[in-house]
């Protein structure tokens, strides 16, 4: 009879998967850290301890023999040995929103977390398997459209508004870009030709203007209207006509040549040519800006724009209830580096990393209860109703409504060394150097992340 293995003996004999596994992973720089995790484990796990280690987010770990791991293989079916090396790749992370809902990928990844409202795109699992070497995603007001490696196009959200294109899929092939109006997409082709889907009457349908859409370098979008620059500098428009999808006026006054940029508010366009501006569209007290010279940047909200002229001075026009009106703090505007806005305030940046605010005051328009903190700015991103800073010591300034993104007290404890910021209607979504993301304001418009926390481990 064979004689039976005492306790001590058996737990000498734990099975393969209840050790630890102890690798080394490898940046392309050459700095490596060593990590050790349970065998029983996933993938997953060493890329976490690598992150963690490495203080790095977002990375992409190769088995010796080069293959990508995927995150979600049982460690011990990975063909990983004790004593590995793993080359180590960080990813760029990128976040894109419509206006209740997020979207988070890697360039060059197969997997993206979507939340938010399931309608407005924060759900994306019947399109979940073709999202593969995700280059691009863009967001329109209900709907989001990615670009794949091989150039074409996945969508998903209200199939009404820009989330189904099944009507053109045969035609989205070697697709550069994608721009939104709020219910439509248009996308650029490789030869400069353009292909539109969604709501017809909003920049869907192109079929009006579609012979001269050649050689198209540029589009933008108002909420209802696209407008396109072409190699020689001429404007072509389609789309709802009190929107800006018609620039009859502004084409016959030969003003819609040689343009270098184009700026939309909700319902007008704003060019440059030459330095000099041009506006067409909604007709609250726009102007044609023949009069600003020398032309560097131009921002706008839902009914406002602004200019930063070559000499750091900034001029505004349209809707006073919009930011159209500066002359509050229009003595400080000087130096100014960057505009932002809301869809009802304008931020400056200035050269030395202040920030002046103006427009509707409940929106981001006054930021007196924060001014103190708003030093060293690099960049500003807005939601619908407030405005979020990422400082040079990567934390983070919030002011305007305080329901939809104006107040991000529940997370500042989280908000450290972060990267980016994207914002919906009324949340904001900030990507974090070690990979993590936080979310803040309504949580019905993408405010509150924690049903996909665990899905952003696997991007």
């Amino acid at each position: 009879m064979a004689k039976k293995s005492s306790p001590e003996e058996q737990s000498t004999k734990a099975p393969d998967e209840d050790r630890s596994l102890k690798t080394t992973v490898v940046l392309p720089s050459g700095r490596s850290e060593t990590v050790e995790v349970s065998r029983s484990g996933t993938v997953v796990e060493v890329k976490i301890a690598a992150q963690r280690s490495l203080r790095k987010g977002f990375l992409r770990l190769c088995a010796p023999d080069g293959r990508p791991l995927d995150p979600i293989e049982a460690l011990r079916l990975s063909g990983l040995k004790d004593g590995d090396s793993l080359a180590v790749v960080a990813l760029q992370p990128k976040i894109a929103a419509t206006w209740s809902a997020f979207a988070v990928w890697c360039v060059g990844g197969d997997r993206i977390v979507t939340w938010g409202h399931p309608h407005f795109g924060g759900d994306s699992l019947r399109v979940h398997r073709q999202l593969r070497n995700v280059q691009q995603i863009c967001g329109a007001g209900e709907a989001f459209a990615a670009i794949l490696e091989d150039g074409s196009v996945v969508t998903w959200g209200n199939p009404d508004r820009g989330g189904d294109s099944l009507r053109v899929q045969d035609q989205l092939r070697n697709v550069q870009q994608i721009c939104s109006t709020a219910y439509a997409f248009a996308a650029i082709l490789a030869d400069g030709a353009v292909v539109t889907w969604g709501d017809r009457e909003c920049g869907g349908d192109s079929s009006g203007v579609q012979r001269r859409l050649r050689n198209v370098q540029r589009i933008r979008g108002t909420d209802r209207a696209f407008a396109a620059i072409l190699t020689d500098g001429s404007v072509v428009t389609w789309g709802d006509p009190d929107y800006g999808g018609a620039s009859s006026r502004v084409q016959d006054q030969d003003q819609l040549n040689a343009v270098q940029q184009i700026c939309a508010t909700s319902g007008a366009f704003a060019i440059s040519a030459n330095g000099i501006v041009a506006t067409w569209g909604d007709r609250r007290g726009f102007r044609s800006g023949a009069h600003l010279k020398n032309v560097q940047q131009i921002c706008g909200t839902y009914g406002a724009f602004a200019a930063i002229l070559a000499d750091g001075t900034v001029e505004t026009w349209g809707d006073p209830n919009y930011g159209g009106d500066s002359s509050r703090v229009q003595d400080r505007l000087r130096n100014v580096q960057l505009i932002c806005s809301t869809s009802y305030a304008f931020a400056a940046i200035l050269e030395d990393g202040t920030v002046v605010t103006w427009g509707n005051l409940d929106s981001g328009g006054d930021s007196s209860r924060v001014q103190d903190q708003l030093r060293n700015v690099q960049q500003i991103s807005g939601t619908s109703y407030a405005f979020a800073a990422i400082l040079a010591d990567g934390t983070v300034v919030t002011w305007g409504n305080q329901l939809l993104g104006g107040c991000s007290s529940r997370v500042q404890d989280e908000l450290r060394n972060v990267q980016q910021i994207c914002g919906t209607f009324g949340a904001f979504a900030a990507i974090l150097a070690d990979g993590r993301v936080v979310t803040w304001g309504d949580p019905n418009r993408g405010g509150d992340n924690s049903t996909v926390q665990d899905q952003l481990m696997y991007i």
